[in-house]
């Protein structure tokens, strides 16, 4: 057979075409990426009633290739709230889709939300898991699972917080410098893993007994915690040099202490201005515990306490450094042996005049602190540790406190420089069961009645009345036959 001369080139043209077509839609079958049109999917809409939203975002081929994507699925699949909609297909789950080359498709997200349910979480959280060549790409999924007040991310300007519902804070909050934030007695606070609340300004709470005003983590579902409170929830609250004026009143603040956004962990750090600036916090009737860090971390702070309780905390319950000016009358710093929390070399309250900042160097403040009937222990030989350097002053008093400690302080810290007049030292406080977290004295406690009256305190931590004024008794609370 003999092939034409003017027949031969369209017979090549049309090989070549159908050699390069073949390649060019030839799947890719190793390797490749997948892009998404936004980083996040966040459903802000916060709803009253029973009701549904929907949000729409591309997935990209940037490949010269056709892909199959294996799957694009829900990662908590068939339990989600949400459920998906893949080029017209529904299902938590779509399997073998193909996208051309440098080609995108819409994957649709609806939310349903009834926001009575109060065993939603508030923050409802999923991903969106896209598999191609056994390579998993991702996007969170976030909705606002109650009706509450968020704060995601904001600056909260000059206003008093309303208790009709929660308030809950994502991303942090910043209360900024000339503004305060005024909390009112029953407000509750949650606040996300990835959350502290930043005060440059002025931070009031108005708590009582009967409704005091509560910071926690926001996560609800406490059958995976086996229903008690864990550390680290969520970061805790910090106040900057610039803020001052700050109260406390019936405040609990628990199961905090994260190292978000870097730093120390913490359930309260007050960084200061030193003796001679104004108080920069006070606390009346406050509760701080189950802390994965610190309890309260003072860097030369200026800060007055009264019947408040500090315990089962990572590290000190109390740690005062680089100086400062403090008064804490009536308060229980307390560490043994939590189930969730090492207590094995950290002693519960740390007093010193300096902050190391190397191995080598540190920076030092005048020290001056006033403990008067004060508890500290725990389960270590030592729950209290002091320490000077350099020429900043030094001046500590624990007057009528209960102390665990069985070693002297050290040698070049004198008793003028630290004194404790009527102070008890390692004798077993006797607490009612402090297993049960239960730190009431019981009968036969060394810390009934050996305390010494302080102005202007007249309740206990349970808001019971001293009722003779020259009996106080040492910690937060009274004991009571």
């Amino acid at each position: 057979m003999r092939i034409k001369p003017g027949a031969v080139l369209p017979l090549l043209l049309f090989i070549s075409m159908l050699f390069f077509s073949c390649k060019k839609d030839k799947l890719l079958t190793s390797g490749g990426d997948i892009r998404f049109s936004t980083d996040t999917l966040t459903f802000d809409t916060v709803f009253t009633e029973l009701g549904s939203f929907t949000l729409g975002l591309k997935l990209f081929n940037p490949q010269d290739q056709p892909v199959n994507i294996s799957s694009i699925r829900l990662a908590n699949g068939d339990s989600s709230f949400f459920s998906l909609n893949v080029n017209g297909i529904p299902g938590n789950i779509i399997q073998d889709v193909e996208l051309a080359a440098n080609d995108s498709i819409y994957v649709f997200a609806t939310v349903k939300i009834d926001p009575r349910n109060q065993s939603n979480p508030f923050l409802i959280e999923d991903r969106l898991i896209a598999t191609l060549n056994g390579k998993e790409f991702s996007i969170p999924f976030y909705a606002y699972g109650q009706d509450a007040h968020y704060v995601t991310g904001d600056s909260v300007l000059t206003t008093t917080w309303l208790t009709d519902k929660p308030y809950v804070i994502i991303h942090s909050a910043l209360v900024p410098q000339g503004n305060t934030l005024t909390i009112p007695a029953g407000c509750r606070i949650y606040l996300n893993a990835d959350s502290r609340l930043y005060v440059l300004g002025r931070l009031i709470t108005n708590g009582t007994k009967q409704d005091s005003v509560i910071f926690q983590g926001n996560r609800l579902d406490r059958a995976y915690f086996g229903y008690q409170g864990y550390p680290g929830e969520w970061g805790g609250i910090y106040f900057h040099t610039t803020s001052t004026g700050n109260e406390l009143n019936w405040t609990i603040i628990k199961n905090c202490g994260n190292s978000i956004d870097g730093g120390l962990p913490f359930a309260i750090e007050a960084a200061g201005q030193g003796p001679g600036a104004g108080t920069q916090l006070t606390m009346k009737n406050c509760i701080i515990e189950n802390s994965i860090g610190f309890g309260l971390l003072a860097f030369n702070s200026n800060i007055r306490a009264q019947n408040s309780m500090i315990h089962t905390t990572g590290t000190q319950a109390l740690a005062l450094l680089q100086g400062g000016d403090y008064v804490f009358d009536n308060c229980n710093f307390i560490n043994y042996l939590p189930s969730k929390i090492s207590h094995i070399d950290e002693p519960t309250v740390a007093l010193l005049n300096y902050f190391d900042t190397s191995d080598v160097g540190y920076r030092e403040g005048n020290l001056e602190a006033v403990f008067r009937n004060c508890q500290i222990y725990g389960s270590l030989k030592n729950e209290l540790v002091a320490g000077k350097k350099g020429s900043a002053s030094f001046h500590a008093v624990f007057d009528h406190c209960l102390i665990k400690r069985e070693d002297p302080f050290p040698d070049n810290i004198s008793s003028a420089e630290l004194s404790t007049p009527g102070s008890i030292f390692n004798a077993d406080p006797l607490f009612e069961d402090y297993k049960k977290l239960n730190f009431r004295p019981k009968a036969g406690s060394p810390l009934i009645n050996a305390g010494i009256p302080v102005s202007p305190i007249t309740n206990d931590l349970d808001d019971k009345p001293w009722s003779v004024a020259d009996t106080f008794d040492i910690g937060a609370y009274k004991y009571n036959p």
